[in-house]
């Protein structure tokens, strides 16, 4: 029995999905954020160091890290499914998209929530110095470079609406939270209509249903 260690509002809310497509039996481990810091609670340092989720635990194995769990299960539990043939071009794409999310994607979007909440958490008296400074960042450096991410995700999803092929793989389950992330801030995806009917496809998917049910409130997609 594959074990998730789910934390809520996090990544590992697509481990849940990706193994919903596969209709393998798994059992979810639930974390909550610490409603203070956001942090992940410390007891998932008992599961593994890093403190983090999701962890997939399969027997021995301990694995963090969403994009190496996404690739052990389709490897070991896939069967050939949602994962294109080495031998093709899509799947040098569906590599680079698996590594991309978290490598690329994901840090002007951190780093964009990081510079929101950091006036907040800062004495009074500092605030409108620290507001100014947060605010010239992330005009001079993280909203272009969030706006170049946006639009590279938008020129890709116009060739055939999914990042690795012509259907559904475990690319797409790894680009969905970045993608997801960005459209919960107001306006982030106006004129990027490839962007929007990629993420109302996959809420739409009964596997991606099933997860969030299962799962628990996801502030990423409609209940």
């Amino acid at each position: 029995m594959l074990v998730v260690h789910h934390l809520n509002n996090s990544r590992s809310q697509r481990i849940l999905w990706l193994l919903e497509e596969l209709e393998l039996p798994y059992e979810i481990r639930f974390y909550k954020r610490d409603p203070k810091t956001m942090l992940a609670p410390p007891e998932l340092k008992r599961v593994h160091s890093l403190g983090k989720a999701p962890v997939l635990v399969d027997g021995d194995v301990v694995l963090p890290e969403s994009g190496a769990i996404i690739e052990y299960v389709l490897k070991r539990y896939g069967n050939g499914r949602l994962m294109p043939a080495e031998e093709t071009s899509d799947w040098v794409r569906f590599v680079f998209w698996l590594h991309y999310a978290e490598g690329s994607a994901m840090p002007p979007l951190l780093l964009k929530l990081i510079f929101q909440m950091l006036p907040e958490k800062v004495p009074f008296l500092l605030r409108p110095l620290v507001r100014k400074i947060a605010s010239e960042t992330e005009k001079g450096f993280v909203d272009p470079q969030l706006r170049l991410n946006m639009d590279f995700w938008e020129s890709e999803l116009a060739k055939t609406g999914w990042f690795a092929g012509t259907d559904l793989s475990g690319a797409d389950i790894q680009m969905s939270f970045p993608l997801e992330a960005a459209a919960s801030r107001a306006g982030a995806l106006l004129g990027r209509p490839n962007v929007r009917a990629f993420l109302e496809r996959i809420h739409a998917r009964p596997a991606y249903r099933r997860a969030i049910e299962k799962g628990g409130p996801y502030a990423y997609a409609k209940p």
